[in-house]
């Protein structure tokens, strides 16, 4: 095989179709006589990374994936791009369309079609997607900031009528500019990778200074910027006036400069000067315009001011809902009047308080990362940072946003009815640790009443789960996979030997269920699961919710359904010949009649599951194999099949 071809396969989850079809592209070589080298991008990272000698040898690359595969390394180099399914379905096709130098030449400076853009899968979509291309790369700016900024004011800082001031020339006033100057980074990145997301790495530039327009107010002649807000518009604005730039066609001579000059020129010109003279301005003045209409609800209206003030101060955390109620609260303290500040005292810290508890009290909702920036949510809460929520807020806005906008309200509420006071500009149990708070207790009280209410509601809003599959999609889907400097080979996970995981108890072989929904309920019923599982319901919702974040019918008849619980005891792997093929909402639109159903505990070690799906990926591409599985009549021979995997 003198001809070498690369490819690159991906799938949103990263898992069962990213292997099927690296797996199916290195037969179908092997079959023309040709060479193919596949890169995987799966859950585990970059799998089999291309040396630059290999990328130099090759005739052309195949990308089938269902996620934003980042190309730079590929200059120069025909490509040809097609969803996951097209490598598992139609890899020869692919690889002659390669020979045959059907692939498209790629350059970073050559207008690409909108093949070339991020690819769509399952139920995500390109908004989605650069709105959590923007948030993903925000959060570690949002995180150390915030972070910074508490450490140097708790060990620093001392209370004043004016608020927390960090002596002059101190080793905390520098830790305490350093978060500063992390926290302001926050709106041009989420800008800048929105705009990635959407027109790749022409995008940055008109995204990064469209963020930076939209949190500085003196650009468009404003009392207070658009925050976070802004900066989502910005980034969209940016993405697409960048893509279409780029679908411009121009002569060859200006292919190279065209992401370096024009399109970075052109595009920042155009998402400033809107934003200057068109959408900040409008923008700003409306948050601005409330402060005088809230300062028409005090008096007895207190209690309706203070639900007001806390919503606002939780709707867009640090933004400018939540700059101007703060600003409200300061201009009082200026008057004499302390009061309203308390109620805004307690309503900061409740959202990064009810994002982090809820996150480690529901685990089962939530992944490792969520958790982890969670207990960093709680420090920030204890703090006053309401920023701390953002990204829970950004991954389920309409779950999250609501539950702590509640939260915030009825602690907001709580802390007016009983005279709590707040005589420094923070808020957070910083500011009643130190002195600045009259009713302390009730002030704890308060908060307490606002993070219950907003974390029971998170709780019950909050599908099992579900920031779990996004988080997951949306680094998958809006980023490069995370390189790792020790890839796992494939053959790391060859160890596995599957007739370990499972036995005859757990295998239908001619069932007559006639439906998913049937015959799932009979696996899972299964006299063997009976001390192998603590609920039964909570097993068969976490298998219904990983359908529906896409179907685990991965075509050519094979279904390969898989859930993680704490209902789930030991692993196990169940198997099920159904005796008329079922639909199962496949890749390929065919019904399926070879199921196999895997359980592992939610706390599984060395992603036990990956490794599963990987070997029953790899091996179900082997047509030989399948037919044996079709065509066994007893378990004793499906035992020994079965064996086979591993």
């Amino acid at each position: 095989m003198d001809k070498q071809i690369i490819a690159i396969t991906s799938c949103p989850t990263g898992v069962a179709h990213t292997y099927m079809a690296a797996e199916n592209l290195e037969k179908a070589g092997s079959d023309l006589g040709v060479q193919v080298r596949v890169e995987t991008h799966g859950s585990v990272g970059i799998e089999n990374k291309f040396s630059q000698e290999e990328i130099d040898q090759a005739i052309g690359l195949i990308i089938a994936a269902d996620t934003n595969i980042d190309k730079s390394r590929f200059e120069g180099l025909p490509i040809i791009e097609v969803p996951v399914r097209q490598g598992i379905n139609n890899p020869q096709k692919l690889i002659q369309d390669t020979l045959d130098q059907k692939g498209r030449i790629y350059s970073s400076g050559k207008a690409q079609s909108v093949k070339d853009q991020p690819a769509k899968s399952g139920n995500e979509n390109i908004v989605y997607r650069a709105l959590m291309s923007g948030v993903s790369h925000m959060i570690p700016f949002v995180v150390t900031g915030g972070l910074l900024i508490a450490l140097s004011l708790t060990l620093g800082g001392q209370p004043t009528e004016a608020g927390f001031v960090i002596p002059e020339n101190s080793i905390w006033q520098s830790i305490n500019g350093i978060g500063e100057v992390a926290m302001s980074f926050m709106g041009p990145v989420l800008s800048a990778y929105i705009a990635y997301a959407i027109a790749d790495r022409p995008g940055l530039v008109p995204g990064m200074v469209g963020g930076f327009i939209a949190v500085n107010e003196a650009f468009y002649a404003a009392d207070t910027n658009t925050g976070f807000i802004g900066a989502i518009i910005t980034g969209f604005i940016a993405g697409y006036v960048a893509l279409l730039i780029k679908k411009i066609p121009v002569p060859k001579a200006m292919n190279s400069v065209m992401p370096i000059i024009f399109i970075p020129i052109i595009s920042s010109l155009v998402v400033g000067l809107l934003f200057i003279f068109l959408i900040g301005a409008p923008v700003a003045s409306l948050f601005t315009s409330l402060t005088n209409w809230l300062a028409n609800l005090q008096g007895p209206n207190m209690a309706i001011l203070a639900a007001i003030l806390g919503a606002m101060i939780a709707v867009d955390m640090g933004g400018p809902f939540n700059k101007t109620a703060f600003l409200f609260g300061v201009g009082l303290i200026a008057d004499g009047e302390v009061s309203v500040m308390g109620a805004i005292a307690v309503a900061i810290c409740v959202p990064p308080l009810a994002t982090g508890l809820a996150s480690l009290i529901y685990r089962h909702k939530f992944t490792k990362a969520d958790q982890t920036t969670g207990v960093a949510s709680l420090f920030m809460g204890f703090f006053g940072i309401t920023e701390g929520a953002i990204p829970f807020a950004a991954k389920a806005p309409l779950r999250v946003i609501p539950s702590i906008v509640v939260g915030s309200s009825v602690g907001a509420i709580v802390a007016s009815l009983t005279g709590v006071t707040d005589h420094v500009a923070h808020g957070g149990p910083i500011v009643a640790v130190l002195g600045a708070v009259d009713n302390v207790l009730m002030f704890f009280v308060a908060v307490l009443a606002g993070v219950v209410v907003a974390t029971v509601l998170i709780g019950l809003l909050m599908p099992k789960q579900e920031l779990a599959v996004q988080g997951s999609a949306q680094q998958l889907d809006s980023n490069p996979p995370t390189q790792t400097n020790n890839p796992q080979p494939s053959s790391a996970i060859n160890h596995l030997n599957l007739l370990d995981l499972t036995n005859q108890n757990l295998w239908l072989l001619d069932t007559q269920e006639d439906n998913q929904q049937d015959l799932l309920n009979k696996l899972i019923s299964l006299t063997e699961l009976e001390h192998l599982i603590t609920n039964k319901d909570q097993v068969l919702q976490a298998i219904w919710n990983r359908e529906k974040e896409s179907s685990t019918g991965v075509g050519d008849g094979i279904a390969i359904p898989h859930a993680k619980s704490e209902a789930i005891k030991q692993a196990r792997v169940l198997f099920a010949r159904p005796s008329q093929a079922i639909d199962w909402n496949s890749m390929d639109g065919e019904p399926v009649n070879l199921i196999f159903l895997i359980l592992v505990p939610e706390e599984n070690q060395n992603d036990l599951h990956l490794k599963i799906l990987q070997i029953l990926a790899r091996k179900l591409t082997d047509q030989e194999f399948k037919q044996k599985l079709l065509q066994v009549s007893d378990k004793d021979q499906l035992g020994q099949i079965l064996s086979e995997i591993q």
